[in-house]
């Protein structure tokens, strides 16, 4: 799990260009959205295509996807779960 973690810090820095994070900036339990990263409505669109792109997973419930972009740590547990690649 702490793989995927990694990976998922390494592809939303470099999917998002946060270019003045790196992975160690983030931690596992920061939001995503708001006071966290900050990310926001468009970033959300990036994820979602990296979920399906990368993950084989397709979020079409945006209250599912708020749960889901809570932060790393809930992220990654949807991925572990949810994964068809």
């Amino acid at each position: 799990m702490n793989t995927l973690r990694q990976e998922l810090k390494e592809k939303i820095i470099e999917q998002l260009n946060l270019e003045d994070y790196s992975v160690s900036d983030i931690e596992d339990n920061d939001a995503l959205f708001g006071d966290g990263l900050g990310l926001d409505s468009i970033d959300a669109l990036e994820l979602i295509v990296m979920l399906d792109k990368d993950y084989g997973i397709q979020l079409t419930d945006p209250k599912e996807g708020k749960e889901v972009f809570k932060s790393i740590e809930v992220l990654a547990d949807y991925i572990a779960k949810h994964r068809t690649k």
